[in-house]
């Protein structure tokens, strides 16, 4: 059987190179790369359609402000995937989970066929778990979320999700989309072969116009307060004197403050 599947996968910036400063994240010069779970759900659906033996699995990323996707979404083709679609325009950079969501359903609908489509169940930014479910509701399909295991075939799909004390399966038919955790697989990682040979699948850059799009269709829909860092209140505490006398130093300093008990 043939088993077209569309990936959606969002770029994050590498939450290892980020400092905070005036309990504020400084973003400039972080560099962007795949999400740890669209990759989850890339190898997802590249085992999916090696188990069907026919098909495709296509890359879409939206481009929220700034982000060089180009580069980062060839991550992704080296794993396996066969082509990437590319959702670039500047009404995309104010865009909060219900502008991206009418983005992406609108490229979907432009891609035309399809069998699945698969999300991460959260980004490793924001974590709202909104995109999936919100693109489900928008092209009005069924949609299984948290899924840590899927088989397709035929005409439906099949999930099992864990529920704290219980497994739970769910079937739904063609297309749907479904959202996966991290306990679902191993990522692959990249042989260098398939890195250099990324670089030349297709890739596709749509702009909101190309879909039928205008920039209110985007424009955000909630306004963000704040989003800063917990304040710590720091002592500022210095321990002098050798080794063993600062660390006796800082025993009693913890016992002092309750972290210890005498």
């Amino acid at each position: 059987m043939r088993l077209d599947i569309v990936v959606c996968v969002k770029t994050n910036p590498d939450l290892q190179m980020i400092r905070i400063k005036n309990r504020e994240a400084v973003l400039e010069a972080i560099p962007f790369k795949a999400g740890d779970l669209e990759k989850n759900a890339v190898e997802a659906a590249l085992q999916l359609r090696d188990a069907a033996g026919d098909g495709k699995v296509v890359v879409l990323v939206v481009a929220e402000g700034n982000r060089k996707v180009r580069e980062t979404v060839k991550e992704v083709l080296a794993m396996g995937a066969d082509e990437a679609v590319l959702v670039v325009d500047p009404a995309l950079e104010t865009a909060d989970q219900a502008g991206v969501a009418a983005a992406l359903a609108a490229a979907l609908q432009k891609i035309g066929s399809y069998d699945l489509v698969l999300f991460g169940e959260g980004s490793t930014d924001n974590y709202t778990g909104q995109v999936g479910p919100r693109v489900a509701e928008i092209l009005g399909l069924p949609q299984i979320g948290y899924a840590r295991k899927i088989t397709a075939g035929g005409t439906g799909v099949l999930a099992e999700r864990s529920m704290d004390d219980s497994i739970e399966t769910l079937e739904a038919p063609l297309p749907a989309v479904v959202t996966v955790v991290s306990e679902i697989n191993e990522p692959r990682i990249p042989s260098l072969m398939n890195i250099m040979k990324a670089g030349k699948k297709p890739v596709e850059e749509w702009s909101l116009a190309d879909m039928g799009l205008d920039p209110a269709a985007v424009a955000p829909v909630r306004t963000i307060l704040s989003n800063l860092a917990e304040e710590q209140d720091r002592k500022h505490i210095m321990f002098a004197g050798g080794a063993a006398e600062q660390a006796e130093a800082f025993v009693n300093a913890l016992i002092k403050e309750g972290v210890l008990g005498r």
